[in-house]
């Protein structure tokens, strides 16, 4: 029997959740696992996701919950609904999938997956017939962060046949996929065509690949860190970075500096075309001073030397207006709130709107009315803010809040003798 590695062993004691297929690999990885007490006494247990697209699936995961109570091992069998977005049927159930995972797994918790060597060459392939740079040829990790923890692939330098001989070995019942010699999907035709083929000539086809995968990820590691150096030079503040600096790069470095910027911010990864845009019309002679780039729900505007990336704001409606009293958080239509803290509620009601144009407002400490736009421009308030932000008027339709923070002279007495403040709170990453 070909030996499996002693790393799969070498767990250091966190708890781990084993995602449990009830196929060959991840029997083998559970069964590995049973066995190792130090992972029993840390907290061992294991996950099913059932997608429901087998006529098979309920028996499948009566299976593992039968496999995992004669192993003493806590089983949860999540059911998830696959839904193709445009991913494709095995894109959509791996999504399902991890979506499952990462609801399930707990703080500090591991989750182990039995990918193996074969599969790791695979995934090298296709990144490779997708035209991956060396970050998607990295293929997969043995370790990353996830979710609320970490994942671990133990087995990913086993070779497929040695997780055979060990089930044979260990007499493991295990669930045969029909979908697994369905050709017509991507994997399935580099497992069952390809790969066998590349082996008539190339008898260590798999470990060569495997391989290159391992050397792009000691790469990508290198890039890496220069990326998160060039990074922090870059950063005006928390938020933003400097479009004069990010000039100054490289521009193989600073498409992956924005690359990186924009996971930081929790937002979808940047398309090429995105590059392409920032690029031409926020960086350079030929700069737009408000240029602006939406993907995905997400964009990355140019202001004032800055980048800024956020979510898509949502602006008021034009024609939309609410009476307030001050009394109850107010909802608004952006799904920001307007609250009065400190106070039961205003004198006489307010009337919140959006705006108009041409608004003026009295301040704190002024003679003379000023516009507000002006104000806005002069408190450095960006427009992606100023779309969403809501104005309190009175009867007479006098001006005396924008947002909370821009307020008029009778408003700001009226909160400062009544120890109230206005708090507005939008929804979008400013």
């Amino acid at each position: 029997m070909r030996a499996l590695p002693n790393a799969v062993m070498r767990n250091d004691g966190r708890p781990l959740l084993v995602g449990y297929s009830g196929g060959l690999d991840s029997t083998v990885l559970l069964h590995l696992l049973a066995q190792d007490p130090r992972a029993r006494a840390a907290g061992l247990r294991a996950i099913h996701v059932h997608h429901g697209l087998q006529s098979e699936a309920d028996a499948w995961a009566t299976h593992c919950q039968r496999n995992c109570d004669s192993l003493g091992i806590e089983l949860i069998v999540e059911r998830v609904r696959v839904e193709d977005s445009g991913l494709g049927r095995e894109g959509a159930a791996r999504a399902a999938r991890h979506a499952a995972f990462a609801r399930v797994l707990r703080e500090g918790e591991v989750l182990a997956l039995a990918h193996h060597r074969d599969d790791q060459a695979e995934t090298f392939l296709l990144r490779a017939l997708r035209g991956s740079g060396v970050d998607g040829l990295a293929a997969m990790r043995p370790w990353r962060v996830y979710a609320r923890g970490w994942l671990w692939r133990p087995l990913l330098e086993t070779p497929r046949d040695a997780l055979h001989d060990y089930a044979g070995k260990h007499g493991l019942s295990r669930i045969e996929d029909p979908s697994n010699d369905d050709a017509s999907l991507d994997r399935n035709f580099l497992h069952t065509q390809l790969m066998p083929l590349l082996r008539t000539r190339w008898s260590n086809a798999d470990a060569a690949f495997a391989r290159s995968a391992a050397l792009s990820a000691e790469a990508t590691n290198l890039l890496d860190a220069g990326d998160e150096i060039a990074l922090a030079s870059s950063r005006n503040d928390q938020d933003t970075l400097a479009s004069d600096t990010l000039q100054a790069l490289p521009a193989a470095r600073r498409a992956r500096v924005l690359r990186r910027w924009v996971i930081q911010r929790g937002l979808p990864p940047l398309p090429a075309n995105g590059i392409a845009s920032i690029e031409g019309d926020m960086l350079g002679g030929r700069a737009d001073g408000e240029a602006r780039f939406e993907w995905a729900g997400a964009c990355i505007q140019h202001w004032r030397g800055r980048l800024h990336a956020q979510s898509v704001p949502s602006a008021l409606p034009v024609d939309w207006s609410q009476a307030w009293d001050g009394s109850d958080i107010l909802q608004l239509p952006t799904g920001a709130t307007l609250e009065l803290s400190g106070a039961a509620r205003f004198d006489t009601p307010m009337r919140v709107h959006a705006r108009q144009g041409g608004e003026r407002i009295l301040l704190p400490r002024r003679t003379h009315h000023h516009t507000l736009r002006h104000v806005l421009q002069d408190r450095g308030i960006p427009p992606w803010r100023r779309i969403g932000m809501p104005l309190l008027a009175d009867a007479n339709d006098v001006l005396h809040a924008a947002g909370d923070s821009i307020l008029s002279a009778s408003l700001d007495t009226w909160l400062q003798a009544h120890g109230a403040q206005l708090h507005w709170r939008a929804t979008a990453i400013a």
